[in-house]
């Protein structure tokens, strides 16, 4: 299993950050734990997406962005582009912000923005000096402590916790709450960081449509994990925050749970919140760190016309991945001087909601297509999980722009 199982775990260590644990806060909080099953579909959503990613790459020997740079054309490329940079920066000024708050949290002697920075540049080292078997290994132990912290803490606070444990069997959307739940879906599970997947397989060699079914158990572990740290803190909140009347509105109100959870566990329980909360915005800062590079660099040498070897990865030590890994390090830093690390992160949350419609869409369309992918081209389960995404992500994408706009 061991063999088998790592970049799904990267994926999950990178998905599971400051935005999906607010939205699994918020929605506990408010609604309680009837939503806990909104987590758990989030999951097997995202798994859709990511399984077709791998399939497309596994199958055709091509990167998802040669299929769209091929298949849509200009549009797709301007359309694309523009979005990746302008979610480059904010998302890495949001991790940041988020790392800080985690941070500061456990080690208030130095302020949010020095935490942050001290975040950017570690995250920077160790990808610019390690290659990506050593940012696994990383990822592997930040899985470890999540799972101890984040699932201990609540599985620790079940037997206070009856009356809310016994509303999880009677799954619904309350009244008012189709949004949060929503939300609660939309959120677990990454964003544009599937389509850092294709390049974590291709660093660990599997090429091919014979590693599919590797690749569905690596993702399926991966996605499990995911699932359960969502409706862990969705339990968490509603058993802690939802008696108080207590309503989270960013990182802060996750913090706020953390005290919380110190007055009925004590500071053994506080301090466990606290370390799982730090793990899952620290390994997210990793994986965006080690990931997203590939696809800028990919982007910017396919905009040149640069000619790509499709069955190579874009090399972690040439010019193009360190000039994006540079790109995300530094000019975000200059975010955080406005002191809104919350802003950071709601904001980075409403703008991961633009790009999954389109992920949907065109996954849809290239994984259909016989010539492409022959007998691996979508059945009636992969066509199903990509139309609920379209719909679902749409939805999301609809609420977030009314919001900006109004």
């Amino acid at each position: 299993m061991a063999r088998i199982v790592g970049p799904g775990l990267v994926v999950a260590a990178t998905g599971v950050g400051a935005g999906d644990l607010v939205a699994a806060a918020k929605a506990g909080a408010t609604l309680g734990a009837t939503i806990l099953w909104a987590a758990l579909l989030g999951a097997v959503l995202k798994m859709a997406l990511a399984e077709s990613v791998a399939r497309w790459q596994l199958v055709t020997g091509r990167s998802v962005l040669d299929g769209w740079f091929t298949s849509f054309g200009l549009p797709v490329r301007i359309y694309f582009s523009a979005y990746l940079v302008l979610w480059g920066v904010l998302v890495s000024a949001a991790l940041m912000s988020a790392c800080g708050l985690a941070a500061h949290a456990l080690v208030p002697q130095l302020s949010v923005a020095v935490w942050a920075v001290i975040h950017g540049v570690a995250a920077l080292a160790l990808v610019w000096f390690e290659g990506y078997p050593i940012v696994e290994r990383v990822m592997r132990w930040a899985i470890g402590l999540m799972a101890l912290t984040i699932i201990g803490t609540a599985i620790w606070h079940l037997p206070q916790s009856g009356s809310v444990v016994a509303s999880a069997f009677v799954p619904s959307v309350p009244p008012g709450g189709t949004v949060l739940v929503a939300g609660v879906i939309g959120g677990v599970g990454g964003t544009l960081t599937l389509l850092a997947y294709g390049y974590w397989l291709r660093e660990k060699r599997w090429r091919g449509a014979a590693w599919l079914r590797a690749a569905r158990v690596d993702l399926s572990v991966g996605y499990l994990l995911t699932g359960a740290f969502g409706i862990a803190v969705v339990f968490l909140a509603a058993a802690v925050l939802k008696p108080h009347g207590i309503v989270v509105e960013g990182s802060t109100g996750v913090l706020q749970m953390a005290g919380m959870l110190g007055e009925a566990l004590g500071r053994v329980g506080e301090l466990l919140f606290l370390v799982g909360f730090w793990a899952a915005v620290a390994s997210s800062i990793v994986g965006v760190w080690q990931g997203v590079p590939y696809i800028l660099a990919e982007t910017a040498q396919r905009l040149r016309g640069e000619t790509m070897d499709s069955e190579s990865t874009v090399s972690t030590r040439g010019r193009w991945y360190r000039g994006g890994l540079l790109l995300m390090t530094f000019p975000p830093m200059l975010l955080l001087v406005i002191d809104r690390p919350v802003w950071l992160v709601v904001s980075y949350a409403a703008l991961g909601s633009l790009f999954m419609p389109f992920l949907a869409i065109t996954m849809l369309v290239m994984n259909n297509r016989k010539r492409d992918l022959g007998e691996y081209r979508n059945g009636f389960l992969a066509n199903a999980g990509l139309v609920a995404s379209v719909f679902l992500f749409g939805y999301l994408m609809w609420i977030q722009l009314a919001r900006l706009l109004g």
